[in-house]
């Protein structure tokens, strides 16, 4: 039979002709003129206190690198990263203060041992529960089989406001994580939910999960590869999807990005204020 043959058809679109969330990517300059002209509702309180947590090799080292780069405007990476993301880098509970001239701004991440889908190894949730409590002193050395006890020399009986967590910060790869973890996590994040801890997840190396936004980050939010990733992690989790930040971690660059940059420091700002919302009405109370 003649004619022509029928072509196939064309693949469909990795992006949306729209972003679904929009963003001011020329507003870099005022994000961390606003971040550094941060205060708190309660000066007395020193500093907010923001908690990362996540399975290991997922970034949390490198996000606090990205955010003190961000601010700075100059690549920093104060908090060591591990690139062999088989074994967890972060053994103690520390805290990462970002740096203002000679001072620093007042809200600090802390950042602690990964979580593992073995119950046998990376951070105890009972520990990291002790330290949404503000009962743990920096400095502590996780031990995954055996969590802080009431009589040992690193645990705080009598935390102060300004010992506790503010807000609490999931991060994870793109990827997805498994259901060891995310058990650990839900476990995590219902203790959190029950001291009205504000929290959030953020989505890191993002740039490897599509093509389009490997070749241009201002697709983040075009990208159908990315928001199925974020539904996901919102119906697992029990994140609302605005609270899901989708970020791209420095860890080869040798210089900063605007378009990197300015989802840092969107997650940065996000997260703050929470934290500082969530201060003002524990003082209601």
């Amino acid at each position: 039979m003649g004619g022509e043959s029928s072509r196939p058809a064309a693949p469909p679109s990795p992006v949306y002709d729209k972003a679904w969330r929009e963003v001011d990517w020329t507003k870099k300059d005022a994000m961390i003129k606003e971040l550094k002209q941060f205060s708190l509702n309660d000066p007395d309180m020193g500093q907010l206190r923001i908690l990362l947590i996540g399975p290991i090799g997922t970034g949390k080292s490198s996000f606090v690198n990205s955010i003190k780069s961000a601010i700075s405007g100059r690549m920093v990476t104060a908090a060591l990263a591990d690139a062999d993301t088989g074994t967890g880098f972060t053994k103690i509970y520390q805290t990462h203060y970002i740096r203002d001239g000679k001072g620093r701004l007042p809200f600090a991440f802390n950042d602690v041992m990964g979580l593992e889908p073995d119950e046998s190894r990376g951070a105890h949730p009972a520990d990291i529960i002790s330290i949404l409590r503000g009962h743990i002193r920096e400095g502590y050395q996780f031990n995954p089989t055996c969590p802080l006890t009431q009589e040992k020399p690193d645990y705080n009986s009598s935390p102060e406001l300004r010992d506790r967590v503010h807000c609490l910060v999931s991060a994870n790869a793109v990827f997805g994580m498994s259901a060891g973890v995310k058990r650990k996590l839900r476990t995590i994040r219902e203790k959190a939910s029950s001291l009205g801890i504000p929290q959030f997840h953020v989505m890191t190396k993002v740039d490897n999960a599509c093509q389009e936004v490997n070749r241009d980050l201002r697709n983040i939010y075009k990208s159908k590869a990315i928001k199925k990733q974020m539904e996901t992690y919102s119906n697992e989790l029990g994140i609302p999807m605005s609270c899901i930040l989708p970020v791209k971690n420095y860890h080869e660059e040798t210089k900063t990005d605007n378009e990197a940059d300015v989802l840092v420091l969107e997650a940065v700002t996000q997260i703050v204020h929470a934290a500082n919302d969530y201060i003002w009405t524990l003082q209601q109370k």
